[in-house]
């Protein structure tokens, strides 16, 4: 059999034994039973727990529309294609909500807004969590994170969120409160935040007892009198717009995570010898975005199995942090040992990789030198294909391959 591995913008034939116990991970895809410009209407027409959305925007001064970055697939351009008119009326200012990220790239500017770029592109700022001149300060939350958010968001008379809604790593669900934290806040706001990551109930798919979930909660409180509306999209497996949910901000996200687990939820009867997990475009950026794949792909491989990580890299490594950490460290554990001393913004992100590393074989095809990646405990790939077959001939007769295209945002789920 052969699978396409999904590579930048385009696919990787690979070519399988048919003999092998083989499944194939994706998300879900579902017909509309509507066009999405209806789909849309319908949405921002009938809210949960909120006006309509135009009667939301009437009267409003100063109106803020925060939108994700380019290494978020939240289709913003379709959104904004359906409602740039209203948005035009009232003149409405949008902010890039990079959380730590770097500014988008002109292409990237090009992606997140379609169409509308060329009408918005002189109304756009993009957020520098690390510019504390245009950081305000609104207390600490009940777990001690200092509040601290672009200032633009306390000048805005009424705010526009628009996100989307899928399973996240370490945060439950991505959306909501996403779009403020980490996306519009302060560095240091970011990174305590994150440090809660490190909580073993800070996971996909759970919100209640999630530390870093309740502390996110816990810091809109600071958006108390603001009037916030959200458009929360979840996607199907071709990226296109299942659903939308709108409204109030934290409804409007609590009704987009059904919609998001009959998409992104794939159940597993059992874990295999060897996964092949993809961090698909846009994710494929760099290897702090695409360690997600590395996350979800490690619920379906065996203890002592084989993980596959396929991802670009074309960015590099992202925030330096988690990789200055797992490079100068002698072994996985010893990454673990160091955070338990010293966090910084990043190391989370190290620790979730080192766990990993403790206990499966992770192999690593990406644009990264390769001694970059051995540095980092991962082995690199110049050949895919070959790689693969010797590694499925070494396991024996009953190996079993576990195939997770867009590994970034599928979730295997067992029991």
């Amino acid at each position: 059999m052969t699978i396409d591995i999904p590579y930048k913008k385009t696919v990787l034939p690979i070519t399988l034994p048919d003999s092998i116990d083989f499944q194939c991970l994706e998300p879900s895809f579902f017909p509309l039973e509507t066009s999405l410009e209806q789909m849309i209407e319908d949405s921002l027409e009938s809210p949960v727990s909120s006006v309509p959305f135009r009667e939301f925007l009437r009267g409003s001064g100063d109106l803020l529309v925060i939108v994700n970055d380019g290494t978020r697939p939240t289709p913003t351009r379709l959104i904004l294609e359906e409602i740039a008119d209203d948005l035009e009326k009232y003149g409405a200012q949008f902010i890039i909500a990079t959380g730590v990220h770097r500014a988008p790239t002109d292409q990237e500017f090009r992606y997140i807004f379609g169409n509308t770029y060329e009408r918005f592109r002189e109304r756009i700022l993009v957020h520098d969590a690390r510019k504390t001149e245009d950081l305000e300060y609104y207390g600490e939350s009940k777990q001690g994170t200092p509040i601290y958010l672009n200032k633009h968001c306390g000048l805005s008379g009424k705010i526009l969120v628009i996100g989307s809604v899928e399973p996240h790593y370490f945060a439950g669900y991505t959306g909501g409160r996403k779009g403020f934290f980490p996306g519009i806040a302060g560095f240091e706001t970011i990174e305590a935040n994150h440090k809660l990551a490190l909580d073993p109930s800070a996971k996909t798919l759970k919100l209640k007892g999630n530390p870093v979930h309740e502390d996110m909660m816990d810091c809109l409180k600071c958006l108390e009198g603001k009037e916030v509306f959200g458009i929360m999209t979840v996607l199907d497996k071709f990226h296109q717009i299942y659903a939308v949910s709108s409204g109030d901000l934290i409804e409007s996200f609590y009704g987009a995570i059904d919609k998001a687990d009959e998409i992104f939820v794939t159940p597993v009867e059992k874990k295999a010898d060897i996964v092949i997990s993809c961090a698909k475009y846009p994710m494929d950026v760099d290897l702090y975005q695409s360690q997600k794949a590395i996350d979800n792909g490690k619920l379906a491989l065996k203890e002592g199995g084989i993980l596959y990580v396929v991802s670009s890299c074309n960015d590099g490594l992202g925030e330096k942090a988690f990789s200055r950490l797992l490079s100068s460290s002698d072994s996985p554990q010893g990454v673990l040992e160091h955070i338990e001393k010293e966090y910084r913004l990043g190391y989370h992100k190290a620790a979730k990789m080192a766990e990993v590393f403790t206990w499966a074989d992770v192999r690593l095809y990406s644009d990264l030198d390769d001694q970059t990646v051995r540095d980092l405990f991962m082995t690199p790939l110049e050949d895919l294909q070959r790689d693969i077959l010797k590694s499925i001939e070494d396991s024996g007769e009953n190996v079993s391959v576990i195939f997770i295209p867009d590994g970034c945002v599928t979730v295997p789920y067992s029991n």
